[in-house]
């Protein structure tokens, strides 16, 4: 049965103790307001179809982020990135929020205030998608099985077009050029563009995985989170010749990360005045080249690069105009010229 208490001058609070469930109670600004939700939550007990919000009306966004990095994000390859998102989110004003009362506007609130500050609409995108997952942990691991998941209904900004950035004549001796005495890094993109690495495959590939009679690379850590062998090409092969054995056992130096690959390229790139290049480029160049300069089939190409579905590795194939015209012309695969 409820019972209704008085609290202060102004407001009505609603208690209901039921065998089988917890205490539930709420306060309200009328007696009246509080004796129909009394009503409506006991009628949902009766018929079993009662849930607390208890939980989601406890804790604030910034409080359930928290909970969320220290349970949730360890248990990911790379936390760090999550991390620095989780933060940046606790720094903004919908984080004092309380759970329950975050609706799709709030979402949409903070989509269009980080549009206006010039944030890219793939940076918002990642930042809503944490925020659902936190939704949808909170709904099914703490208790909070009242709450909806407000970035469900929200509208996402829109993604630009992928890239689409080749290099193109002469732009890959200036990239050297630049990259001049920095024989590791030279060494590093080299090989990008011979094997279609992503970043991370990179820096963690280690000798034991490398088996240079058969010409071939097992990556074990991959973005997909599926193990790949990857063969390598007669300059992919020359470029391990010429490297160093480090103590850490890696191919290339230990210390390396992926962020660190992506700065100095973009030093290099601005030395060698080549505009809007990024290393990750480098993974669309050999795909593309893969295509161009090979007689490799689609599913050969795709076995290659890692890509889950034809569609991903038709985003990162960009073949040339010309090089198409010669094909029409009677060209063969792998006869067609580089630019």
């Amino acid at each position: 049965m409820a019972t209704f208490r008085k609290r202060g001058n102004l407001q009505w609070e609603a208690r209901i103790r039921k065998r089988g469930y917890p205490a539930t109670c709420k306060t309200f600004d009328t007696k009246a307001e509080a004796e129909q939700w009394a009503k409506g939550v006991e009628t949902e007990m009766s018929k079993g179809q009662f849930v607390s919000t208890k939980e989601a009306e406890s804790y604030t966004l910034s409080e359930c982020l928290d909970r969320y990095k220290e349970e949730y994000l360890p248990r990911l390859k790379d936390p760090r990135r999550e991390i620095s998102r989780a933060n940046c989110l606790q720094s903004r004003a919908i984080a004092h929020r309380i759970m329950s009362t975050i609706r799709s506007k709030d979402i949409a609130d903070y989509r269009r205030a980080r549009e206006k500050e010039g944030i890219s609409a793939n940076t918002i995108r990642l930042d809503l998608a944490l925020l659902s997952r936190l939704f949808n942990f909170a709904k099914s691991d703490w208790g909070m099985e009242s709450l909806t998941n407000p970035v469900q209904l929200a509208a996402k900004p829109k993604l630009p077009p992928g890239r689409e950035r080749r290099l193109e004549a002469g732009e890959e001796e200036k990239l050297f050029e630049a990259i001049g005495d920095d024989l590791e890094f030279g060494a590093i993109v080299k090989f990008a563009l011979e094997t279609a690495m992503r970043r991370g495959e990179i820096v963690k590939l280690a000798w034991e995985d490398i088996d240079l009679r058969n010409k071939s690379a097992l990556l074990r850590d991959t973005k997909n989170g599926t193990c790949r062998t990857v063969p390598l090409s007669r300059k992919a092969i020359e470029v391990l010749h010429g490297l160093p054995r480090h103590i850490s056992g890696r191919v290339f130096p230990g210390h390396l990360h992926p962020d660190t690959l992506s700065s100095k390229m973009g030093k290099a790139c601005q030395l060698a005045g080549l505009a809007n290049l990024h290393f990750h480029d480098l993974r669309h160049e050999a795909t593309s080249r893969f295509f161009e300069h090979t007689d490799l089939d689609v599913m050969e190409i795709k076995a290659i690069t890692g890509h889950k579905s034809l569609q991903m590795l038709a985003r990162y194939t960009h073949l040339r105009t010309a090089n198409l015209a010669a094909r029409l012309d009677g060209a063969k695969r792998g006869e067609v010229r580089r630019l």
